[in-house]
């Protein structure tokens, strides 16, 4: 039987089950058994699409395991997940985070985050050019100028006053938004032409690429939301972006410095090694995309990267950086410093 650490479930009209110490998908119409997955190796269960059942048993056994279970709509929209009920146990570290909105700790986490998205963002476009400087130098030129242009805006974010959160966010996200727009504008240089991609767009978007991005940036969400639960964090109490009923704003704010490590980079590769990007009659991804999309990202959460002058892999480097900003948020940390992807 072979190691599954995450398992993905796309398909509609499929079960998931418990069968002795493994996880069984089953198909509701044939009763054939697809894959199993020994609950010993496994680290997540995404559910991809709706139409598809999990039993009580199935849900208990991940959740005595402490194995997330998330689900997403055929867009890569995340509208539920499980944990254990005693992750959501732990009072001090919520309190210093609901006090820290008000206060320089809450500033200096918002900039932060700004600032780990955009030297991402820039490392990524920096990275991609160094394989165009021979076979396409013009590429490779403008490539290096966006990237230098999207830090320029981390200058300004550097520069700014401001005593809480509140005081200077409009000027994070004003900056965090010019700079992004130079970055999807090197993303568009580094697609194949075959892609007419008609730039970044959020969400309903019906192009292959931007449905493709929204539904990594779903799966990412579902790993950073379980960060944060298991640092002792709120996942409805960000810095970032504001606050709204139903609303998982801190989520929103750490998911930021990993878009483009985990998410961007991957969905690149996926296009320029040939992969098939497609949409359903419905203008959704298709079964056979979703799935690649999902093994990608997936794969990216478990590649090893350098953090902390040692190597470990992206998920791990999340699970520390939810650690990090629990840590600082209740003073026994001098500062939250964002995770930046060198490559």
């Amino acid at each position: 039987m072979p190691i599954i650490q995450h398992l993905v479930v796309e398909t509609f009209g499929k079960h998931v089950g418990k069968h002795q110490e493994r996880l069984q998908v089953t198909d509701l119409k044939s009763g054939a058994t697809v894959v199993e997955a020994p609950l010993l190796h496994l680290e997540s269960v995404l559910i991809g699409s709706r139409g598809i059942s999990i039993s009580a048993d199935a849900i208990a056994a991940c959740t005595e395991r402490g194995i997330p279970i998330n689900f997403l709509d055929g867009h890569g929209t995340p509208f539920a997940a499980l944990y254990s009920a005693g992750l959501t146990g732990t009072v001090l570290t919520r309190r210093a985070q609901l006090q820290a909105l008000c206060d320089g700790r809450g500033r200096a986490v918002a900039a932060a985050f700004c600032i780990g998205k955009l030297r991402n963002q820039s490392n990524l476009l920096r990275y991609m050019a160094k394989y165009r400087k021979e076979v396409a130098p013009d590429i490779y030129d403008e490539l290096r100028q966006l990237a230098t242009e999207v830090l320029d805006h981390v200058a300004e974010i550097e520069r700014l006053g401001g005593q809480t959160a509140d005081d200077i966010r409009f000027e994070l996200l004003s900056a965090e938004g010019r700079g992004a727009q130079r970055y999807w504008q090197g993303f568009r240089l580094l697609l194949k032409d075959s892609h007419d991609w008609p730039g970044r767009q959020t969400q309903g978007a019906n192009d292959p690429v931007n449905a493709a991005l929204n539904y990594g940036y779903g799966i990412l969400y579902g790993q950073v939301e379980r960060t944060a639960v298991l640092a002792g964090l709120d996942p409805y109490a960000g810095f970032l972006h504001v606050d709204r009923s139903g609303k998982p704003s801190l989520v929103l704010d750490l998911i930021e410095e990993f878009r483009a490590a985990a998410v961007d980079r991957a969905i690149l590769s996926v296009i320029n090694k040939g992969g098939t990007l497609a949409n359903d009659e419905r203008g959704r991804l298709d079964e056979p995309t979703r799935k690649l999309i999902a093994e990608r990202v997936l794969e990216r959460l478990d590649s090893p990267v350098r953090y902390a002058g040692k190597q470990n892999t992206l998920l791990t480097v999340m699970q520390a950086q939810a650690r990090h900003l629990a840590v600082f948020l209740r003073g026994d940390r001098p500062e939250y410093e964002p995770f930046i992807a060198n490559w």
